[in-house]
C-alpha cells in the first residue's frame, strides 16, 4: 500500500477517506521543522502540506515522493524548479475559497477604514465616558475609489462587491484582464503608481513571487493618500512590514488591515505598537465550509495523482502538469 503524510492536523473524516487508499501518517501536532518533515517524508509516496516549505533538499531525502498536495491557493512554499527537476507533481486548491476570502478582505478593509478594532480596544479599556462628534472619525467606503492590485479570481470577487457600495474600481495586474471582465466589473486598468495615488482603499490580492517581494514598500506607501487604507489578504512579504509600521505610526496613511505577515507567525513588533491597524492570524479562508472544501480538494488531488480513486491519473489542480506520467528523476 502506498504511504502518504498529512503534515498538519486536518478534519478526521478526510483522514478516514485517505485511509481507504493509503497507509496514512497523520501529524496531529504542530508544524514540522524542516528536518522533521524531511524525515517523515523519507518513505512516502505523497503528502498533503499546508504551507510547509518543500525544496530540493526535502525532495532529495524522499526518493519515493511523487506528489505534494498543498491545501492552499498559493504555493510559494514549493520550490517549483526543484519539483520539475525531480518530476514531482505539486497541486493546490484554487477557486473553492474565492468568495470566502473576498468577504474577509472586505471585512478587514471596512474595519480598518472605520477604526473598528481601535475603538473596540479603547472601549474595553474603559475610556468611553461620553459621545463626541469627532470620536474615531474614519474613512468612507461608499462612493470612494477601490484599488485592487492582483485581478485574479479573488480580486475579481472583491471588485464585484464594490458595485453595492457605488465605488469606482481601478486595478493593476501583471496583465490586463479581458475587456468583458473589465466591463462586468466596471474596472479601469491603471499603473501601480497611479492606483496608489488615486485609491482611497488599496487591496492586495497578488501572488507572492520573488518579483513581488516588497511590492509595497516605503516608496509605494509614500504615493498613497494620507486618508487611504491598505489591506493585505495575499501573502506576507508582498508588503515591507517595517515600512508599513513606520507609515502607520507617522500617520502617512490612515490605517491598514493585515491577515498575512512577513515571517509569520512572527509579526513585526512595530505593527503591534500602532493602534491604526487591524491584525488577524491568516484566517482569510477560515469558514468551516471553505476549509472543508479545501481539505477535500487537497485529498482529491493526492488520491488522483497517486493513481487511485475515480479520477485516477487526473488530479483536478496540477501546478506543473508536464511532469504527470514521468518517472521520478
Amino acid at each position: 500500500m502506498q504511504k502518504v503524510l498529512v503534515a498538519r492536523p486536518i478534519f478526521p473524516d478526510v483522514i478516514k477517506r485517505l485511509r481507504q487508499y493509503f497507509d496514512v501518517d497523520a501529524n496531529d501536532g504542530d508544524a514540522l521543522a524542516p528536518d522533521a518533515l524531511a524525515a517523515r517524508l523519507a518513505d512516502k509516496d505523497g503528502a498533503i502540506t499546508m504551507g510547509d516549505p518543500v525544496g530540493a533538499a526535502t525532495l532529495a531525502a524522499a526518493p519515493r515522493l511523487r506528489v505534494v498536495s498543498n491545501m492552499a491557493v498559493g504555493f510559494n512554499n514549493f520550490d517549483m524548479a526543484a519539483f520539475n527537476a525531480a518530476n514531482v507533481l505539486g497541486t493546490n486548491t484554487p477557486d473553492v475559497l474565492n468568495e470566502c476570502t473576498a468577504d474577509f478582505g472586505w471585512a478587514l478593509m471596512m474595519a480598518a477604514a472605520r477604526r473598528v478594532a481601535e475603538s473596540e480596544h479603547w472601549l474595553r479599556a474603559g475610556h468611553w465616558q461620553k459621545w463626541e462628534y469627532d470620536g474615531f472619525l474614519g474613512t468612507d467606503i461608499y462612493g470612494s475609489t477601490l484599488g485592487v492590485i492582483g485581478m485574479g479570481r479573488i480580486g475579481q470577487a472583491i471588485a464585484r462587491r464594490a458595485r453595492g457600495f457605488d465605488m469606482r474600481v481601478i486595478y493593476h495586474n501583471r496583465s490586463r484582464v479581458a475587456p468583458e471582465i473589465e466591463a462586468e466589473l466596471n474596472a479601469e486598468y491603471v499603473s501601480k503608481e497611479a492606483l496608489l495615488a488615486r485609491a482611497d482603499h488599496v487591496m492586495l490580492v497578488l501572488p507572492y513571487t520573488k518579483e513581488n517581494h516588497h511590492a509595497i514598500g516605503a516608496a509605494e506607501l509614500a504615493l498613497m493618500k494620507p486618508a487611504a487604507t491598505l489591506t493585505n489578504i495575499a501573502r506576507g512579504g508582498i508588503v515591507d512590514d517595517a515600512a508599513l509600521a513606520a507609515a502607520l505610526r507617522e500617520r502617512r496613511i490612515a490605517a491598514a488591515g493585515l491577515d498575512v505577515f512577513e515571517g509569520e507567525p512572527r509579526v513585526h513588533p512595530g505593527l503591534l505598537e500602532v493602534p491604526n491597524v487591524v491584525l488577524t492570524p491568516h484566517i482569510g479562508s477560515a469558514t468551516e465550509k471553505t476549509r472543508r472544501a479545501m481539505a477535500d480538494l487537497a485529498a482529491d488531488n493526492l488520491i488522483a495523482a497517486l493513481g487511485v480513486g475515480p479520477r485516477a491519473g487526473r488530479p483536478p489542480n496540477p501546478i506543473n502538469p508536464d511532469v504527470i506520467g514521468k518517472a521520478r528523476a
